[in-house]
């Protein structure tokens, strides 16, 4: 096992390492910009080490300081968390060219799940069900028109190195498809670089569902079933929850053992999530993510797992501490991602919090990284916790969560509670009756 592990990511999901590092008796180090020097997961590590100014992009985001840190304090391992380095193939390359652990996927697994069209076709030939589409980018206008008529209007022209929801555009006709391939395309150079764009078929109303799947990268994998993600805005991620309101046991168990086989087939090690647009009882794969995901919360609720754990334990070359047969869905969680945005423009509001007080009581989880005199910098992502809540069932754990928001206390700068307290008063929030444009829609309808 490990006796130092390094934690290059900051916030919520740094602490959120820190702890599972502490419960195994491992030392951690913390990494910070200057900007962060007074940040929790600074205060909580073991050590630290300030690796450059506020910018990501001189600090969280440079390879060669993390790698540095690693070297000046001996850390064996670099636990990435979400975004910043988490998916970057040349980061984990470089971390064992270096003879550091990646605790993660192999760089090329990365890799290839990185492409989206590499992604699609290499899921596709792991039996992996997919959107019906382009075989990969389209490299013009007139190509793009005929994969459209071959598959049927709506369609939805997507940045080959996409995520975020851009270089994303829908055309319900040849002349909004014009449009849509071009603004794609402009908006996938700006954003990464990469003008290649690839063509799907647009689902009506389908739903965003996710199945988490891990392996120990020795041809050994299983799946701790399905999140239902689809509550977005600007394909951005709001309200997750486990297990989904309309997925029964027998799709978990079959669309489970398809992705849980097609990881194992490949030795993946690590967690990994697999996502897929669901609608009228089919799957259809969207893209996986080589990473822990910031909803993990609510598939270890449900499970009685710790997932960062197993991370670092296969990671070590330590085999899954359970199997397939013993995992067993209990109860029904939900997370709600909350942000320091102002209502309804959702601008980030950076600041200094006054007061925080985190909800707590039976089956209630706050992970956050804020405390009383804290100030919030303007530098990074707006999300500043993630509240979670476990029930018996759906109805418990809602009214679980309307009690939580209810106790949570973040005074100084304004949130997105109100956004939840509106919405678990809808009937359609109650009933699990949404899809993803349910938000957008209601959103408008609000503030229009």
């Amino acid at each position: 096992m490990f006796e130092k592990i390094l934690i290059a990511n900051r916030g919520e999901i740094a602490l959120r390492v820190i702890r599972a590092c502490r419960e195994m008796g491992i030392k951690s180090v913390a990494v910070h910009s200057t900007a962060d020097a007074d940040a929790m997961h600074v205060r909580m590590a073991d050590e630290s080490v300030c690796i450059g100014p506020a910018p990501s992009s001189e600090s969280y985001l440079s390879k060669a300081a993390v790698i540095s840190a690693c070297e000046i304090t001996g850390a064996q391992a670099v636990h990435p968390g979400y975004g910043f380095l988490s998916e970057n193939a040349a980061f984990a390359q470089a971390l064992e060219d270096h003879g550091i652990t990646f605790i993660g996927p192999s760089a090329e697994h990365i890799r290839i799940m990185g492409d989206k069209i590499t992604a699609k076709e290499t899921a596709k030939a792991l039996g992996i069900p997919v959107v019906p589409g382009s075989d990969g980018g389209v490299p013009d206008f007139e190509t793009a028109i005929g994969v459209a008529e071959g598959i049927g209007f709506p369609v939805i022209v997507k940045a080959t190195a996409g995520g975020g929801g851009r270089g994303m555009k829908v055309a319900k006709s040849a002349e909004e498809l014009e449009i849509a391939f071009r603004t794609a395309r402009a908006e996938a150079k700006a954003a990464f670089g990469n003008d290649e764009v690839y063509i799907e078929k647009y689902l009506q109303k389908p739903r965003h569902i996710e199945i988490q799947v891990f392996g120990d990268g020795k041809g050994n994998a299983l799946h701790l079933g399905e999140r239902d993600c689809s509550l977005q805005r600007r394909h951005q991620k709001v309200f997750e929850e486990a297990p989904g309101p309309v997925i029964t046991p027998k799709m978990r168990a079959e669309i489970g053992a398809v992705c849980a086989n097609a990881v194992a087939k490949i030795a993946y090690i690590g967690a990994g999530t697999v996502e897929f647009l669901y609608e009228d009882g089919q799957f259809y794969f969207i893209e996986m993510n080589t990473r822990l995901q910031v909803e993990h919360p609510v598939t270890e609720y449900i499970f009685g797992v710790d997932l960062v754990r197993e991370q670092i334990r296969v990671a070590a070359g330590l085999p899954m501490s359970f199997g397939q047969d013993e995992l067993e869905i209990n109860g029904h969680a939900i997370e709600v991602r909350i942000n320091a945005e102002r209502l309804p423009t959702f601008a980030p509001c950076p600041g200094k919090v006054r007061t925080f007080h985190a909800p707590g009581g039976l089956g209630v989880r706050m992970d956050s990284a804020l405390y009383g005199g804290y100030t919030i910098p303007p530098y990074y992502d707006s999300l500043i916790g993630k509240l979670i809540v476990h029930g018996r069932d759906r109805p418990e754990a809602l009214s679980r969560l309307r009690r939580a928001l209810g106790e949570l206390i973040v005074d100084g700068v304004e949130t997105t509670v109100p956004l939840f307290d509106a919405l678990l008063a809808e009937p359609d929030i109650q009933n699990g009756d949404y899809n993803i444009h349910w938000l957008e829609k209601w959103l408008a309808k609000q503030f229009s």
